[in-house]
């Protein structure tokens, strides 16, 4: 029962500053392109979803929850785990980085910055990917948080809030895509018992995402957003553990099908601040586009 069906990475730029603003998975994300890890998101994608105790059984009677954020941001991540993310690196960046997250208690977004991390602690990464019913909610200063994606999915209202005068935003659906209710309201609600605005969050977040949508398309006639959407529509979800998919998915990105380079160079860059967002499951691409920019 997909609760979150797609997380989100939005960052903005120019010649001077960046920030980078990671949804969802897509907080983790971020982090490995900060750290200038090429490569690292992919392998999560499809070598470390093989584990049990990444997703599972195994992980629901270990830790409670199906999705293993301790495995996966904890084991996996830390200094001499498997696959550790470069925390010096991702601190030394001098690009700005938030992550969204959703307040179990009120119901609200907020972002937080990297000064709530630290080596070893990315608890700020497993609340923003923290899906309710799923997963329960990761604390911060004592706060229940869940999953970002609840509450602010596409944040480009946010960006505006940070003075971008210019957009650009890559859309994992295809431009007619209309998210409809949360079904299983009764289990949700069962889940979710003890925080009542999250329930709420979720029976209108078909209603809030489509809003955010339609705010895109509409900063995109207005001249503010450069807007990149799928070509076609993409049927690999959340709790989607088949690296075959996950790899053609990566694959159906990179061939310029979603995004390519060319198309990217023709953005004006004399932009004041531009805005991209990426799919937290597309961030692979997005690292390889935008490492390859970099390196050229």
């Amino acid at each position: 029962m997909p609760i979150m069906q797609a997380s989100w990475t939005l960052f903005w730029m120019n010649p001077l500053h960046l920030i980078c603003i990671g949804v969802s998975g897509g907080s983790g994300n971020l982090a490995s392109y900060l750290a200038g890890q090429k490569g690292r998101n992919l392998r999560f994608f499809t070598e470390h979803i093989h584990s049990p105790d990444y997703f599972g059984f195994k992980s629901l009677f270990k830790t409670g929850d199906l999705f293993g954020l301790q495995y996966i941001y904890g084991e996996l991540a830390r200094a001499g785990g498997k696959d550790p993310l470069d925390f010096p690196a991702f601190m030394r960046n001098p690009t700005e980085y938030e992550a969204v997250v959703t307040n179990a208690l009120t119901g609200k977004p907020e972002y937080f910055g990297r000064d709530m991390m630290k080596q070893d602690d990315y608890r700020l990464i497993m609340a923003s990917s923290a899906i309710p019913v799923a997963c329960h909610p990761v604390k911060i200063n004592g706060i229940p948080y869940y999953d970002g994606g609840l509450t602010d999915a596409i944040p480009v209202r946010r960006a505006l809030e940070q003075e971008c005068d210019k957009l650009v935003v890559i859309l994992s659906k295809n431009r007619t895509y209309v998210r409809k209710p949360q079904n299983m309201r009764n289990v949700y609600r069962w889940a979710c018992r003890q925080y009542p605005h999250v329930v709420k969050a979720i029976d209108r977040r078909h209603i809030v995402y489509n809003a955010n949508m339609k705010d895109v398309f509409s900063l995109e006639q207005a001249g503010i957003a450069f807007v990149f959407a799928a070509s076609e529509p993409i049927h690999v979800g959340t709790y989607s553990m088949k690296e075959e998919a996950e790899q053609h998915l990566y694959q159906f990105r990179i061939t310029g099908l979603f995004f390519t380079k060319r198309k990217a160079q023709k953005l004006s860059f004399g932009l004041t601040k531009r805005l991209v967002r990426f799919s937290a499951c597309f961030l692979c691409l997005g690292e390889q586009v935008a490492m390859d920019h970099n390196n050229s």
